[in-house]
């Protein structure tokens, strides 16, 4: 961390003119002159429609692939983070990816505890403890010996989501966040994700900082706090929901309208 700065004062995200390739083709460029700073405690929601390279924007923040150009940090460590010895910054990130990305071959229980087994030194009952607290919390006991693929997409993402939290990040990033979700379960995932932004227990009243990616802004009004679209290779970033609103961009109109 930079000399000098605490961790309330140091950027979660800083982004300087970052340039941002696909993962499957880096010298494809899908975003050019990123300048983006996410402070402690943000939420925000990344909008853009298919193909505008939603994911790969995330996984480049989440650090899985370095940017094609530009400055980037995560807590003021430059990025991508890929030594050991830098371990401990990374794992201030919790990510959920779009589609899941479980293990199949393993229980429910299995897929959350796996962060713990290889990266905290638990006592196994302490373990057992920390991980059926977010098997609680997400609702996921009743189905934690089933294995993933025998459980509906609404209940798979909510495995990813207990398992990018079960080391208590400060920072979570959620790939298309509501994608595939019916009714009831997007509801519960904007009350659970404003209980994360907010302070959640599990989290000791912390206040987790929060990036979501979406195709469609409009169930994240009065949740989300921040917005930003990805259009044309370029991030705009859109401001509060009352700036959104008064945007003429036709994507961000489509945006509200899908």
């Amino acid at each position: 961390m930079e000399s000098g700065l605490t961790r309330s004062t140091v950027p979660v995200i800083d982004m300087q003119e970052v340039a941002i390739g696909a993962m499957r083709e880096p010298s494809l460029l899908l975003a050019e002159g990123v300048n983006w700073r996410v402070a402690p405690g943000d939420y925000w929601a990344v909008a853009g429609l298919q193909g505008s390279g939603k994911s790969d924007f995330l996984m480049t923040v989440a650090g899985l692939a370095p940017p094609v150009d530009g400055n980037y940090r995560l807590f003021g460590e430059p990025m991508p983070i890929f030594e050991e010895e830098r371990l401990n910054t990374r794992l201030r990130m919790g990510l959920v990816f779009g589609g899941g990305q479980l293990f199949n071959q393993l229980t429910v229980a299995e897929n959350v505890a796996l962060p713990a087994l290889y990266h905290e030194d638990l006592a196994p009952l302490q373990a057992q403890s920390q991980l059926q607290r977010w098997l609680d919390a997400v609702e996921l006991t009743p189905w934690a010996t089933r294995m993933p693929s025998s459980l509906g997409q609404n209940w798979q993402k909510r495995v990813g989501l207990a398992r990018a939290l079960v080391l208590q990040p400060e920072l979570l990033l959620v790939d298309d966040a509501l994608g595939g979700l019916d009714p009831r379960h997007t509801n519960w995932w904007l009350a659970f994700l404003d209980a994360l932004s907010q302070g959640h227990p599990l989290l000791e009243g912390r206040p987790l900082t929060l990036v979501m990616t979406t195709a469609d802004l409009r169930p994240w009004k009065g949740h989300a706090r921040q917005f930003a679209a990805l259009k044309n290779r370029k991030f705009t970033v859109l401001g509060s929901w009352s700036q959104l609103e008064s945007v003429t961009d036709e994507l961000v109109r489509e945006l509200l309208t899908t």
